[in-house]
């Protein structure tokens, strides 16, 4: 079998794009699957400690390293033995970032070969790197969401799906605020202190790539024997969180996520 003969998530992400290029949305979830994803960087060399160099490649007018999103596929692509890395998509934007290098993703071994220029580099960083804004206000009444676009249900069970074990289930559903505004809401139930952060984020960031402004969602954190708690599971739509099947250190299970000591490129 070679290294083409199955689709990942990415060549499929891709396909949605390239069928429709003025379809904003296929071109935003493509880019979230290269952010969220695990991807195989070609090293010029085998890591020293927590230094990787990668292969630069001139295409296009540009340098460029070059990704894959599986292991047999940059195999396939360079023939023989080659150190390499595997880190996520949002990792390798944050090392490139500003260095007026690019992406080439799946380069002829996938349907989902593709150049990503550094200036697109550089906007994936700065987009993964937009945190939530932060406030408060007294929650009124709980009702049912409504009208909420179905990419953004998605996207949503999507990046919650990553997230083993920082939350017991989240809730989203509509809300009255104190003064009479209203909004939606997601409740993350029981969720892990130093992971709320890290759960805002993931929220925001499935908002972004879903094309829906920031502000169309808030996000609280609630205990399950919190009242609001009771009146969310009456009225909300329900998210479940995967559970560790063990005891284990606290982290997002998505490659990438927040990681203490990133790689240094050098």
């Amino acid at each position: 079998m070679s290294a083409t003969d199955s689709q990942t998530a990415l060549d499929l992400a891709h396909a949605a794009m390239m069928a429709d290029e003025s379809d904003d949305a296929a071109r935003l979830r493509f880019y979230e699957r290269l952010a969220d994803g695990e991807l195989f960087l070609l090293l010029a060399e085998e890591p020293v400690d927590e230094n990787v160099t990668p292969e630069l490649f001139e295409l296009s007018d540009h340098a460029f390293v070059l990704v894959f999103d599986r292991e047999d596929r940059l195999a396939q692509f360079v023939g023989r033995e080659a150190p390499y890395a595997a880190l996520s998509g949002r990792e390798i934007a944050s090392l490139l970032a500003g260095q007026g290098i690019g992406l080439g993703v799946n380069l002829d071994v996938a349907p989902s070969s593709i150049l990503i220029p550094p200036e697109a580099v550089n906007w994936l960083n700065e987009t993964l790197g937009q945190a939530p804004v932060e406030a408060e206000a007294r929650i009124e009444e709980i009702g049912t969401p409504a009208g909420l676009p179905e990419q953004l249900l998605t996207a949503l069970d999507a990046k919650l799906a990553t997230a083993t074990g920082l939350a017991h289930s989240a809730y989203l559903a509509g809300a009255t605020y104190e003064g009479g505004a209203r909004n939606h809401l997601l409740a993350f139930i029981d969720a892990v202190p130093e992971a709320q952060d890290a759960l805002a984020k993931a929220v925001s960031e499935a908002l972004t790539f879903s094309g829906i402004e920031a502000g169309a969602l808030d996000v609280s954190f609630l205990r399950s024997s919190d009242p609001l708690a009771a009146k969310l599971a009456q009225w909300g739509l329900r998210f479940d969180l995967p559970q560790p099947e063990e005891v284990q250190e606290v982290g997002l299970s998505a490659p990438g996520s927040d990681p203490e000591k990133p790689p240094i490129l050098r």
